[in-house]
């Protein structure tokens, strides 16, 4: 397992190894520490939730005060559908061992998505949820954008078929600043993260993932670093990696962005099981918004409306 710590330098980061790693030394006085988790879940709750467990300490260890986990963090099944037999409603067992896990280590955690009971047997919602670091439940959102896809060279994916679509998008407020929450595939969804930061105030995008081999390698990175120059926001991306069975593969490459685009965290192991760490400076948010100030520049809809083409 790797660990990287990343280290705020003049505005910007730079890595540095875990043998090194010095956390009330390397904080700067306006950052706040986040860790990104990057793991294979598979079809046993048991297992994941070890895991889960030992990479909380880890990020607690280091300082973190929110530790973000990858889409499907508790469970992937074999077979598409698998998922619908293990969902549970938030208020369910497996999600109290989450809760429990955030209150023990005092670290506020990004869960999603998990399998959250639907309206009918058939379905779950792919829910994103924001636990803090008293284990309560402090905000959810539903996954809007369903992953319904024949990938080019690859297979054909029906999400929808096992899963409800949301309908809200979802904002909250964290000791690291306003969070915008999203899962996987609304990375490709633009207009979502634009409300996120212009409607809903987000100073952080979190972006729990479990990219395709094959799609990751061609859009995972460039996706997330436009849509952290977009919305002048720093992003959150904790992913899948690796096999988690004979029918699935995950890309992997969890990263911490920051406004400007540049990538100031990343496991040196696209595949590995770990946390990188890093430290979120919301002054630099100000400056790049204030620098550059798209807020007050940007056209209303009703502008685009009536412009000729």
């Amino acid at each position: 397992m790797f660990c990287v710590s990343v280290n705020v330098i003049g505005g910007f980061f730079s890595p540095i190894p875990k043998s090194s790693l010095s956390v009330s030394a390397t904080m700067a006085s306006n950052s706040l520490r986040v860790a990104a988790a990057q793991m294979t879940s598979i079809s046993d709750l048991a297992a994941n939730f070890a895991t889960c467990s030992r990479l909380v300490k880890e990020a607690a260890s280091a300082g973190a005060k929110l530790l973000c986990f990858p889409e499907a963090f508790s469970y992937v099944g074999t077979k598409d559908g698998d998922s619908v037999s293990v969902a549970e409603p938030l208020d369910g067992p497996i999600m109290k061992q989450y809760c429990s896990l955030a209150r023990e280590s005092s670290i506020w955690l990004s869960l999603g998505g998990f399998q959250e009971k639907g309206s009918d047997p058939q379905h779950l919602c792919n829910t994103h949820v924001i636990v803090d670091d008293t284990g309560k439940i402090r905000s959810s959102y539903r996954k809007i954008h369903l992953f319904d896809v024949d990938v080019p060279g690859g297979r054909v994916y029906k999400e929808s078929s096992f899963t409800e679509s949301g309908k809200d998008i979802v904002a909250v407020d964290s000791p690291i600043g306003r969070l915008g929450l999203s899962v996987c595939y609304d990375l490709r969804f633009p207009e979502m993260y634009q409300l996120l930061r212009f409607q809903h105030e987000a100073q952080v995008l979190l972006v729990p993932a479990a990219f395709t081999t094959l799609t990751g390698e061609a859009h995972w990175e460039i996706l997330l670093r436009a849509r952290a120059i977009e919305t002048q926001c720093y992003v959150i991306a904790a992913t899948q990696a690796g096999k988690h069975n004979d029918k699935r593969e995950s890309y992997g490459d969890t990263l911490i962005i920051n406004p400007w685009g540049k990538i100031v965290g990343r496991l040196p192991d696209r595949l590995s099981t770990g946390i990188v760490v890093g430290d979120i400076d919301l002054s630099f948010v100000d400056s790049v918004r204030e620098k550059m100030p798209i807020a007050k520049q940007r056209k209303p809809i009703d502008f685009w409306k009536a412009a000729s083409l």
